[in-house]
């Protein structure tokens, strides 16, 4: 099973997302864990992690949190601000399963 954590500002506007990607990958009948935190819980999230996917709102912090992740060979992405503002949990799952190849 695939665990892939969601950060943003303060973890609410992803939560949606969250759920619709679970939606998503019931209906492919892919086992993933999926959850959203608040940026400032990056590193406590980060060992359970297979890939860290941030909300467009924090993509400022994307080289730092980077820079973490890499000892521990996780990827750290930015969930495109399209497909997050119309929701697309099944485009966001996608590509998230496809950085994880």
């Amino acid at each position: 099973m695939k665990n892939i954590v969601l950060c943003c500002a303060a973890g609410m506007s992803t939560s949606m997302l969250v759920q619709r990607m679970k939606d998503a990958a019931q209906k492919k009948g892919v086992e993933v864990s999926i959850k959203a935190v608040p940026v400032s819980e990056f590193k406590e999230n980060l060992a359970e992690a297979d890939i860290i996917l941030l909300g467009p709102q924090v993509k400022y912090e994307q080289a730092k949190l980077q820079a973490q992740a890499e000892p521990l060979g996780k990827k750290v992405a930015v969930i495109d601000m399209m497909d997050y503002g119309m929701m697309k949990g099944d485009v966001v799952l996608d590509k998230a399963l496809k950085l994880l190849e």
